[in-house]
């Protein structure tokens, strides 16, 4: 085996990262995760995730966890209901969808960040995370890497791969290219007990997530585990909006005047996102990598999810994404098929840039759709075509 004697590290600790540790360890590779988590039990950010069959599922199911999914997705939280600005439903199916349906090609079952996280986790070796590691830069050394850490002693690697996202800092020791920005902001906001914060919210989700759309401006909103619901308000703006905008992001009166005048068609029944939103407003102007990205494969060092192909999240694929490149990258790294490490990450690299590029490029038009004049009309055909 190409791995035998070699020392791995992954750098991050997202989805994307525990689930290769995972997959490798059960081919009796050698891994450690370098996470800049202090703990487990670190809050974690973001919507929930909807895992596709022919991948982020697909994961799960040769990583031997699917039982352990079963008893932690979130049933019913793949409904969902597209609106307009006066939150009138124009489509819901959340009366002919079935509560689950795993097997189904179209199922797309949900599952909260923080608890997908702790299935990965502890399916794990022990002291396969090694916590509160903030990597800073590496040297090559004889044919590995010497990993340097901003708290921690220096550690020697065989194969580096960085699983450390948008931002990643290993990602400049492979390729010089960079993401582009999309046109899009999506201000993102959290609501912890939805039901007694936000009733009228609570009960236009219903559990599930919504789609709101009016005057080429967005909310998308979803249900998450322990009563939280999370939203987006998402809009095209200049790249630097956020540092341009004036506006305190911990305010949340000054966020909800801004939303009266940047979202001055929307009803009032919106402003219930803002009067009980746990603070600050998070900006997130939206990236993507070229396209056409390509660069020279290395022996001993490689990169997955959006560290390789950050992408705009209009097609539910980021963390999907992720998942098959841990899946293919694992069945590379340990297959009979490539004679040398290298020939194995080339192989992974050219599949994964195809993959990502089809992805990027579906997510750029959804963005494109969502954010037009009639993109009410466009999102509806859409979705009752599927």
């Amino acid at each position: 085996m190409k791995l035998h004697n070699k020392k791995i590290a992954i750098v991050g600790g997202g989805p994307g990262g525990l689930t290769l540790a995972k997959l490798l360890q059960l081919k009796g590779a050698d891994v450690k995760i370098y996470e800049r988590d202090v703990n487990k039990n670190a809050r974690i950010q973001g919507s929930p995730l909807d895992l596709h069959d022919d991948s982020g599922l697909a994961a799960i199911i040769k990583a031997g966890l699917l039982e352990e999914f079963k008893n932690n997705f979130l049933p019913k939280a793949d409904r969902k209901k597209i609106m307009n600005e006066k939150a009138e439903v124009f489509l819901s199916d959340h009366e002919t969808k079935v509560e689950e349906n795993f097997g189904n090609p179209y199922f797309r079952p949900e599952i909260d960040r923080g608890a997908l996280r702790k299935i990965l986790l502890e399916s794990l070796e022990p002291e396969t995370v090694v916590w509160n590691s903030h990597f800073i830069s590496m040297d090559k050394q004889n044919e590995g890497w010497l990993m340097h850490f901003k708290n921690r002693e220096s550690v020697c690697a065989d194969i580096v791969i960085a699983a450390d996202g948008a931002n990643s800092k290993i990602r400049p020791y492979i390729t010089d290219i960079k993401a582009f920005y999309s046109g899009i902001i999506m201000l993102e906001g959290n609501i912890y007990d939805v039901k007694n914060a936000a009733p009228k919210m609570a009960e236009l989700l219903n559990g599930g997530k919504i789609m709101a759309f009016g005057n080429k401006k967005d909310i998308l909103m979803g249900q998450k585990g322990n009563g939280e619901a999370g939203f987006y308000l998402s809009f095209k703006a200049e790249e630097n909006w956020a540092a341009n905008s004036g506006l305190n992001f911990n305010d949340k009166s000054q966020l909800l005047d801004w939303f009266k005048t940047a979202y001055s068609e929307w009803d009032n029944i919106w402003y219930e996102l803002f009067e009980n939103t746990e603070t600050p407003f998070i900006p997130r102007p939206i990236y993507c990598m070229p396209l056409d990205q390509d660069w020279e494969a290395q022996p001993n060092l490689t990169m997955l999810g959006d560290a390789a192909h950050v992408m705009p999240p209009f097609a539910g694929e980021g963390v999907n994404m992720a998942m098959r490149d841990a899946l293919e990258l694992s069945g590379c790294l340990t297959s009979d098929k490539y004679p040398t490490l290298q020939e194995a990450i080339a192989a992974y690299e050219k599949n994964m840039r195809e993959r990502a590029s089809d992805a990027a490029k579906e997510s750029l038009e959804n963005g494109e759709r969502m954010h037009s004049q009639e993109a009410l009309e466009t999102m509806l055909e859409f979705f009752s075509e599927h």
